[in-house]
């Protein structure tokens, strides 16, 4: 078969700019490798301009110029958006089938008429949101069942046949890769001493909400009320740091609050790592942290490090809450940063490794060959089913509310994924346990309030 693919994201020869990229390459290789012509349209950027090849079947071509870096791809000239659309159409008249990996492509009339399968990968760009609520496609693959709960709440209330045409398909991992192994080589190219220091990893691209200030705080205790002065931080620094004036001065934020705690030597900023060099780069790290309130999708960090052997100290929000369990990694509630230093301390001082049953558990249930089969074997078989038809629903007194998916009770508390916040609200923790939730149970005007700030949604 003939395959296009859509990346909104630059995609580069030995490099990711996030997991998405990863999953996409993965996919795309193994159709690759089964014989079909694959070819992945993406944005150029200016170290990223020239056509390469992942495989003689599979075609890199830098053809958008939607406005980079990241974010807001849209915020360009309309010639770029209308040349999008028509070289899209052109590779499209020659495919078999479409594949959007991460929405982006906002536009569904132009795969209207060919099979077409879309991803998405976050619930909170702006283009991705688009994507989503403007969804036509024949089937739509989401990683985790909280991010296909979150779509299902907000568009699958306006087309009765959404939930038909989505899909779950977990991440998978290349347990040939992602293993325990020596790590000399990168600790070499990025002047570590594996003797004389435990190093804490903080794998994640510059954000608040992925959790660079709580890293801050609990090694700030680690040091200074534990007494493991032995620790150092890896902190790598992102792709767009030389293309972006606001990422340069949100790294030297960072150094601000780091000096201001006394732990500068504690910090070590680090080049970008490569993909084949992460299995060394988890392998090395006595403990990972995902201590963000990032609202993941699925979120690859936690499982890579435990597969290489590196336990994790992970916040409990978004996907995690319900696919990763406690005996698994150290979980705690978001915010709580004396009981990740707490935890983290015990894994530093234990020496502790990731368990068989971890080991096992993760091997059983995100193998990467049951990935790629999976959506393989959509993209494959997909065919047309033809546009969605929406319907409007009223919203009432008879109207019966639940929680909505992205929000949880939380030690008496009700803590909101988007918000990244907990409220106390008396009324609301007390019915926030109900499958129904209905003006019989509270007055109206709190459940539309509850409604308005996204902590219901119609229980349709």
């Amino acid at each position: 078969m003939n395959i296009v693919m859509f990346s909104m994201t630059p995609l580069f020869a030995d490099k990711s700019m996030g997991g998405a990229q990863k999953q996409l390459k993965k996919v795309a290789l193994y159709l690759a490798e089964q014989g079909h012509h694959v070819t992945i349209l993406c944005t150029q950027r200016s170290d990223a301009m020239v056509p390469f090849h992942w495989h003689p079947n599979l075609r890199i071509q830098p053809i958008y110029r939607f406005k980079q870096p990241f974010p807001e791809p849209y915020d360009t000239p309309v010639y770029n958006i209308a040349a999008a659309i028509q070289d899209t159409g052109d590779y499209l008249a020659k495919a078999d089938v479409f594949y959007s990996h991460d929405g982006g492509l906002i536009f569904p009339y132009i795969y209207q008429d060919i099979p077409a399968v879309i991803s998405l990968r976050s619930i909170l760009f702006s283009e991705t949101l688009q994507s989503g609520f403007l969804f036509q496609g024949d089937a739509l693959i989401l990683p985790s069942e909280h991010t296909a709960a979150g779509w299902q709440a907000t568009v699958g209330r306006f087309f009765p046949a959404f939930s038909q045409r989505v899909h779950v398909i977990h991440n998978g991992l290349d347990f040939e890769a992602y293993q325990p192994m020596p790590a000399g080589e990168l600790a070499k190219r990025l002047q570590l001493d594996l003797d004389r220091y435990a190093y804490v990893l903080y794998p994640h691209r510059p954000d608040d909400a992925k959790g660079i200030r709580q890293t801050i705080a609990v090694v700030d205790l680690l040091v200074h009320q534990y007494g493991l002065d032995y620790i150092r931080v890896l902190v790598p620094q992102w792709i767009d740091t030389g293309l972006a004036a606001h990422v340069r001065a949100y790294y030297q934020s960072l150094r601000d609050d780091i000096a201001n705690r006394g732990l500068t030597e504690h910090f070590v900023f680090h080049d970008w790592v490569s993909d084949h060099e992460m299995p060394q780069f988890y392998s090395l790290g006595t403990v990972t942290f995902v201590l963000g309130n990032y609202v993941e999708t699925f979120g690859n960090t936690p499982y890579e490090s435990l597969a290489c052997g590196t336990p994790a100290v992970v916040a409990d929000v978004g996907p995690y809450r319900d696919m990763l369990s406690g005996d698994i990694v150290a979980k705690v509630n978001y915010g709580d940063v004396a009981a990740a230093a707490q935890k983290a301390a015990a894994i530093i001082k234990g020496r502790e490794r990731t368990s068989p049953e971890a080991m096992a558990w993760l091997h059983t249930n995100f193998d990467q060959r049951d990935m790629v089969q999976a959506y393989a074997d959509i993209i494959l078989n997909v065919r047309q089913s033809g546009p969605l038809a929406y319907q409007h629903r009223p919203l009432t007194e008879s109207t019966a509310f639940k929680l909505a998916p992205w929000c949880a009770l939380v030690a008496g508390q009700v803590y909101h994924d988007f918000k990244g916040t907990y409220t106390d609200d008396e009324s609301l923790v007390k019915i926030a346990h109900q499958a129904r939730i209905t003006a019989q149970d509270v007055p109206f005007h709190d459940i539309m309030h509850w409604y308005r700030e996204g902590y219901l949604v119609p229980a349709i």
